[in-house]
């Protein structure tokens, strides 16, 4: 499927954001080592997680995580500690993501865990058990899934959990914000030293949870906003929180450098809201910025910045390799279809600039991630009848993202 776009010369819209994809999921598994009788309030409707919730629900023999990296981390984990043999496996490109990290992790604790096919990738037989815990190092320069996964089962080892990270740590907001969501839930878990995470032995205790809206998903709103041309447009983002623990609310402390002003509803922190996004001038000629707490957002900075002309330098891109795809490469090989030549650099930097080449005219490929399609929608308030191909992969975190951008005025064929 390929989906033609313009977008609209005036916008005011409101939308009502997904839940957290990142809260939800961590939620979930929390939620199940608590016993799993209430259901959390508001959960995201998203791939990622209906996933999860089949796996835990169902536990069958094979739980098939599809495309969901989230969940394969997380579900290895809670599967090493949990009653039962099961092989977890996924997609083809999940076949070809590394999860030896985690695995080591896991066995050094005790784990019993086999590789079904190529060593070191999915699909892993698991054979669960009481784990002893304790002491373990691990780098802390991989995915923060990684490190998300065995903090969460923490407290249900028989010693806890010393965790300490090697190296620099990356995406350490996302740590934070498992180490919150535990707590939440009774937990006693947090940082012991400036790279050392304890965990004690304190089993979770059930209780009512209601999820908040995702930051994540709001980021395409501002680029919506920072696109436009229309110096009256306003949008109203229902279900955020001021002070949330997603890393990813920095994305308003980012856009406002590229002229979109954020206010809240309420000033009251901890409670979900309405945020309204109004237009500021914008003089930055240039923006520099270190991606390595927030990742997720690395795509819709790179497109935004080079549409709006803003030169840019990146870093902190390290992990985009090893997601859904090659980030890095998908963002250079589709904007310089749009005209614009994007570098590389390091395999963690992306710089542009200024330098334009000739547009082809081309749909953008969106290498079945979610974050390419949500990216380069916004484009078409720039570039009318932009092309998208296999626009549905939007499902995997944001199923309403198409529906939401019909109602704000864009035009989708």
């Amino acid at each position: 499927m390929t989906y033609e776009i313009t977008g609209p010369a005036k916008i005011n819209t409101e939308i009502n954001l997904s839940a957290s994809k990142s809260i939800s999921n961590r939620t979930l598994i929390i939620n199940a080592m608590a016993g799993g009788r209430i259901t959390p309030e508001n959960m995201s409707d998203c791939d990622d997680t209906e996933v999860i919730i089949a796996a835990l629900k169902d536990m069958p023999d094979v739980i098939d995580i599809k495309a969901a990296g989230t969940a394969m981390r997380f579900v290895t984990a809670y599967l090493s500690i949990t009653e039962g043999e099961h092989t977890i496996t996924g997609t083809d490109r999940m076949k070809h993501r590394p999860i030896s990290v985690l695995v080591d992790a896991l066995r050094y604790l005790g784990a019993d865990i086999t590789y079904v096919g190529e060593e070191g990738f999915p699909p892993l037989y698991i054979k669960g058990r009481t784990l002893e815990g304790g002491h373990l190092e691990i780098p802390g320069n991989v995915s923060s899934q990684y490190i998300s996964a065995l903090l969460m089962i923490g407290p249900m080892l028989k010693n806890g959990l010393e965790l300490k990270l090697l190296d620099e740590i990356v995406s350490r907001p996302y740590i934070d914000l498992t180490l919150w969501t535990m707590r939440e839930f009774g937990a006693d878990a947090d940082w012991s030293d400036v790279d050392t995470i304890t965990v004690s032995a304190k089993p979770y205790t059930e209780r009512p949870y209601f999820i908040e809206s995702d930051w994540s998903a709001s980021s395409y709103w501002y680029e919506v906003m920072a696109l436009s041309d229309d110096p009256e447009a306003e949008i109203r983002l229902n279900g955020l929180m001021d002070g949330s623990k997603q890393g990813d609310s920095v994305v308003r402390y980012i856009f406002s450098l590229l002229g979109v002003k954020t206010s809240f509803k309420s000033t009251e922190l901890g409670v979900p809201t309405t945020v309204t996004l109004k237009r500021h001038r914008c003089m930055l000629p240039r923006l520099e910025y270190d991606f390595t707490g927030s990742p997720d957002l690395a795509q819709t900075f790179v497109v935004c910045c080079a549409l709006m002309g803003i030169k840019f330098h990146f870093t902190g891109l390290a992990s985009l390799k090893i997601k859904e795809t090659d980030r890095i490469e998908a963002l250079k090989k589709e904007l310089k279809k749009l005209g614009y030549v994007i570098k590389g650099q390091n395999d963690s930097e992306l710089i542009w600039d200024g330098e334009r080449c000739e547009p082809t005219d081309e749909a953008i490929d969106t290498y079945e991630d979610h974050r390419m399609a949500m990216s380069f929608a916004p484009v078409a308030l720039k570039i009318p009848g932009l092309k998208i191909n296999n626009p549905e992969v939007v499902s995997k975190s944001y199923p309403n993202f198409w529906k939401d951008m019909d109602a704000a005025g864009f035009n989708i064929k």
